[in-house]
């Protein structure tokens, strides 16, 4: 399952939102090189199309609509994608958490 917010997975649903930024970056922070680099190589196919969109521009105008698309597109693909791959690695991000936060 695709999940599109954070809030809809279920190993994160009773945090807050800076809770769950910090669960999905330690399972980020977790993932396996070979996992990291499909994340990243993703994230690079996404966004260099754009940006060469965005430097071949004619005007200023077009130049702003290819920003738009790129804020648009780049968060659609990559969020359900991380969410995927981390998915397997956040009930022992959140436990490492709730463990720090305990000791603060």
């Amino acid at each position: 399952m695709l999940y599109w917010n954070s809030r809809s997975i279920p190993e994160l649903n009773e945090l807050n939102f800076r809770d769950r930024m910090s669960v999905l970056r330690k399972a980020t922070d977790q993932l396996p090189t070979p996992k990291k680099l499909v994340l990243n190589l993703l994230k690079l196919l996404v966004l260099i199309p754009l940006f060469l969109a965005i430097a071949r521009s004619g005007s200023f105008v077009e130049a702003i609509a290819w920003c738009g698309l790129l804020l648009l597109i780049y968060p659609l693909v990559t969020r359900p994608v991380t969410f995927a791959l981390t998915k397997p690695l956040l009930r022992q991000a959140r436990y490492q958490f709730e463990q720090q936060k305990s000791r603060e």
